[in-house]
């Protein structure tokens, strides 16, 4: 009876050891692997962003106070410009940011020749270029309910003067796309004028 109960014991610990081996116990958790990567490259302009980070080329006729180049997000973005008479008034290409989304804006805002980037944010180069950047919890992209707005002046040459990068990003897992948004910037390269 004593040897029976043994056997059983042992089968039994075999058994959960199998079923837990089977369902991934005792494994070490692998790193995500990192996301395929597309380029984009027109304008002047190319970087490297994840795959996932769809792009979408502005399209406007009309006469605006800063040219959008191109805007990359993890959804579906709208025409963020509406006119009513005589009024063209723009805004984000999106109503509203989902869960861990992502949203980057790269445009050339208008200004007026010679302006420089101010002393506004942290020194940097983008593409070999002198740039500033802020990242703050709230900015342009609070609107659309963007957790952190990282924003990049670039200076750009012969004009328009600048070129600014606004990226959107919202919770979770703000950090990891804050590093990809750290390799789009560290991939980017301007075509020489």
């Amino acid at each position: 009876m004593r040897r029976l109960r043994l056997v059983a014991c042992v089968a039994g610990i075999a058994m959960t050891a199998a079923l837990a081996s089977a369902c991934g116990g005792g494994q070490v958790a692998q790193a995500a692997d990192p996301p395929s990567l597309a380029t984009y490259n027109s304008n002047g302009l190319s970087f490297r962003h994840p795959a996932a980070w769809k792009e979408y080329p502005f399209r406007w006729a009309g006469e605006l106070h800063f040219q959008p180049i191109v805007y990359l997000s993890t959804q579906p973005v709208h025409d963020p410009c509406s006119t009513k008479g005589d009024t063209t008034t723009c805004g984000l290409p999106i109503r509203h940011l989902r869960p861990g989304g992502v949203l980057v804006v790269w445009q050339n805002p208008y200004v007026f020749p010679g302006a420089t980037l101010g002393s506004a944010g942290a020194p940097m180069r983008v593409g070999g270029r002198p740039a500033r950047r802020t990242t703050t919890s709230g900015g342009v992209c609070r609107r659309v309910g963007a957790d952190r707005t990282i924003d990049v002046l670039i200076k750009s040459r012969p004009t328009p003067n600048l070129i600014e990068a606004t990226a959107c990003l919202r919770g979770p897992n703000l950090a990891q796309n804050a590093r990809r948004v750290n390799a789009l910037l560290a991939s980017t390269r301007f075509q020489a004028s």
